[in-house]
């Protein structure tokens, strides 16, 4: 990380992009560590945030107009200054309340104190952005000329062409570019009331006599959706009396519907969400084993267990696809929250749908694997939940069907609630535009 400390919202978004470049940092930890360094006004932090997700948000339609106004070639221009002409282009080009000298002024003076560029790189820069200014202000840029609606959409709303092709097939064109849509469109935090502590009309009182603008989840009573604020930072989270949720991983855990005194096995469980939901419902009776392989995800999941005040959490370090003998038809409840590629939750992660097809191809191998494995410590009768934050069916609905089909013991369940009606398979893909919850699967199966 960029050891400065940045002074102004449009430094906080250029180290946020240089740390993601250089050091593989993801936007939204980038953002959090140099906002805190900061110590920006509210407006400010919004800035740079908007800023931030807005550049990796359409970075393919950015380096598309980059391309068109740059006399040097792409892969030729330096990283940091890439990052910081697509940061203007955005302010030029896609935001409309920034005045157009100071795009341009600001990142030639970003360009020049950051990127150790030369007199001819800053020169360069100036030129970009001053006919990019000078195109935008006359209703004179280019046209977005493609062959088809799914290259459209690949580069107006910047989501790889594979992809936006595989969503097509799967959801139709209309859905895919409402899916796009949603995933550049600025998300509320969605935070879950810790209904042993508090009541969702008190915390939403709290949280809004604190400045936040609170919404209640449609479906979800005891999900908040919040904005103007950092809820992390305030008494009701340090408290206990709230976590960071999403909808859709609030609903694996109604979904799998632990009663008090169950045994519960939380197989890939940082970073804890569905563990603590589960122990909600449970009241804090029986007991819930959370399960990860890496230690420190462990300790993070202790940590909210403890501000949480959920007794009946332990933690395990534990590879899922490995066996536990002793763990054998051992528990009423069987979580599988497996590792993804992620696609689902592209509009609080921007940069998670620049991944490589080949990056994700072993995945559903993988996730079977986990899936067959666990599935052994279900006690006959017992419940078997399968939940992915993707919306790919070949990691979805293809893994769970190839699972019930060599493992005839296990049924779907059918189950119901009001985010998304009645699942007579048991399975549900949740989708942003539609269920105002990230994309997610969950499936739900028993134990003969």
């Amino acid at each position: 990380m960029i050891d400065k400390r940045p002074r102004t919202p449009r430094e906080v978004a250029a180290f946020s992009l240089f740390s993601m470049q250089e050091e593989g940092a993801w936007s939204d930890g980038a953002l959090h560590h140099y906002l805190n360094r900061a110590g920006l006004s509210a407006r400010d932090a919004a800035l740079a945030a908007r800023l931030t997700y807005g550049t990796v948000q359409n970075e393919l339609l950015l380096d598309w107009y980059l391309r068109h106004f740059s006399s040097v070639r792409l892969k030729k221009i330096a990283p940091r200054v890439r990052a910081c002409l697509r940061m203007g282009l955005y302010q030029l080009i896609l935001m409309d309340k920034i005045p157009a000298h100071a795009a341009v002024a600001e990142t030639v003076a970003l360009t020049r104190q950051y990127c150790h560029a030369s007199a001819r790189t800053v020169s360069f820069a100036n030129a970009v952005m001053r006919a990019a200014a000078a195109a935008a202000g006359q209703g004179k840029l280019p046209v977005l000329d493609c062959p088809d609606k799914e290259s459209y959409y690949s580069l107006r709303y910047s989501h790889p062409e594979w992809l936006v092709r595989l969503w097509s097939e799967q959801f139709g064109q209309k859905m895919t570019e409402r899916i796009c849509q949603a995933d550049n469109a600025d998300a509320p935090i969605s935070v879950r009331v810790n209904t042993m502590q508090a009541s969702p009309a008190a915390v939403q009182a709290e949280l809004e006599a604190a400045g936040l603008t609170v919404t209640p989840h449609r479906a979800f009573p005891e999900i908040l959706l919040c904005s103007g604020g950092d809820v992390a930072a305030l008494p009701a989270f340090a408290e206990g009396r709230i976590t960071v949720q999403d909808a859709a991983s609030a609903l694996a855990a109604a979904v799998a519907d632990p009663t008090p005194g169950d045994t519960v096995l939380d197989c890939c469980a940082a970073p804890g969400g569905k563990s603590f939901a589960m122990a909600g419902r449970m009241q804090g009776k029986g007991s819930i084993t959370a399960c990860d392989i890496y230690e420190h995800k462990l300790e993070r999941i202790r940590a909210g267990a403890a501000r949480l005040g959920l007794p009946n959490i332990r933690t395990e370090l534990q590879d899922a696809a490995a066996p536990r003998a002793e763990w054998r038809g051992t528990a009423d409840v069987v979580l599988c929250d497996v590792p993804c590629s992620g696609l689902g939750i592209i509009r609080k992660k921007p940069e998670i749908r620049y991944k490589a097809p080949e990056e994700i191809a072993g995945l559903p191998a993988l996730q079977a694997k986990i899936l067959q494995n666990c599935a052994q410590y279900v006690k006959p009768g017992g419940t078997l939940v399968y939940s992915t934050c993707t919306i790919l069916q070949r990691e979805n609905e293809d893994v769970v069907r190839a699972f019930l089909a060599q493992n005839p013991d296990f049924a779907a369940e059918a189950w119901s609630h009001p985010v998304c009606g009645d699942r007579p398979d048991g399975m549900v893909t949740l989708l942003p535009p539609i269920h105002d919850t990230d994309g997610f699967f969950i499936a739900k199966m028993r134990r003969k």
